[in-house]
């Protein structure tokens, strides 16, 4: 049986490299095309600073992990069914069976090499691609001056034991400081009590403080003397707060590269302050089931060793296995979308089409060898 396996996984094992490679370079093209208009920009903050080619190369490379993370499933199908059919064509995927290798045997083969990919898919989604992925930030932020989010920047919110604050983040530099920072404090009543704003922030994570420069403060007095500002000016300020970089880092930054440790910290944050977290907790379950659909792929995948082929049809399946592939990534988006419209359980939306094609894939996997 070690020969067999040895048989079987090096073949897809070498498609699936194969059509990975091929998928990579394609995106890396892709990405190379988007930075060109970037080329020659100046950084604001240092005239010495010039996003060229070396830049730009490095910038995408850095994003490579990240293409890797969401390209995985669709290449373990692709290569898969190739490498599968491949065997049939050239019969020995008939020899193997003829010598014992039943349709549970082989299925428990395939599951062996899906695992493997799970596990790869976990350590690059999970620490990988979250580090190069804010790097590559960085890297840029180094270049054209900030990362940032729309036309606002981020928006957060903390809930104190009598009162509620509002904390706007505009962008984040790329040595991790905070730029133009505004803090709106409210009351129960939800009648503004300070406003605060600052030029630069940094935060210190261990201390559970934000020290702020060039520091601005409104307080508004809600008392006998209604109507009352007292404005403040410093150099420098200490803001405590329970927000901490990684939050602020998924507010900024997509939510589906975070790592999911920090995704279930924002959600908690969230659900604390009373605020939907919806859209987190889609992303944060599907960053624990996306892993598995390596599994459901392979499962796909094994059917097609049991067709019956021509000296043609290898085109045919492949082209088969990739429109599947692609129906399935639409429908994981889709129900996506659709569950943060509807406000469908997040579990059930992420998971839903993963259940769907592992019971297709049985079935297929039933009729076609196992009735047959």
């Amino acid at each position: 049986m070690r020969t067999v396996r040895k048989l079987i996984f090096g073949e897809l094992l070498a498609a699936i490299g194969f059509v990975t490679l091929a998928f990579l370079s394609l995106f890396l093209f892709f990405d190379l095309l988007d930075e060109l208009p970037a080329l020659g920009r100046v950084s604001p903050l240092d005239a010495s600073l010039r996003y060229d080619m070396p830049q730009a190369l490095l910038f995408v490379a850095l994003l490579m992990p990240s293409r890797l993370y969401e390209l995985l499933p669709i290449a373990v199908l692709i290569g898969s069914v190739y490498g599968l059919v491949r065997l049939a064509q050239g019969s020995e995927f008939t020899i193997l069976r003829t010598s014992g290798l039943g349709p549970w045997r082989a299925l428990q083969n395939m599951l062996w090499l899906g695992a493997g990919f799970v596990v790869l898919t976990v350590v690059i989604g999970d620490y990988l691609a979250p580090w190069t992925d804010r790097q590559g930030q960085l890297l840029k932020a180094a270049y054209q001056g900030r990362i940032s989010i729309g036309q606002t920047g981020a928006w957060l919110k903390e809930r104190g034991e009598d009162t509620q604050t509002s904390v706007n983040v505009r962008a984040m530099d790329a040595h991790g400081e905070l730029q133009d920072v505004r803090i709106f404090t409210f009351d129960d009543a939800g009648r503004l009590r300070q406003t605060l704003r600052a030029s630069a922030a940094t935060v210190d994570n261990a201390s559970g403080l934000w020290r702020l420069r060039e520091v601005r403060l409104r307080e508004f007095d809600l008392g006998a003397e209604a109507g009352h500002i007292r404005h403040v000016e410093s150099d420098a300020l200490d803001w405590p707060t329970t927000l901490t970089t990684d939050m602020i880092a998924v507010a900024l930054l997509k939510p589906e590269r975070m790592r999911t440790a920090d995704l279930f910290s924002y959600i908690r944050h969230l659900q604390a302050n009373n605020q939907t977290a919806q859209r987190y907790e889609i992303e944060f379950w599907r960053k624990v089931f996306y892993p598995l659909s390596c599994l459901v792929m392979v499962v796909l995948a094994l059917p097609f060793a049991y067709l019956h082929f021509r000296s043609k049809g290898l085109a045919a399946y492949v082209f088969a296995g990739v429109m599947i592939g692609i129906s399935f990534f639409l429908l994981n988006n889709v129900f996506g979308y659709i569950g943060n419209l509807r406000d469908w359980e997040p579990w059930i939306t992420s998971a839903a089409p993963s259940l769907l094609y592992s019971l297709a894939s049985l079935g297929a996997f039933g009729w076609l060898v196992l009735k047959r």
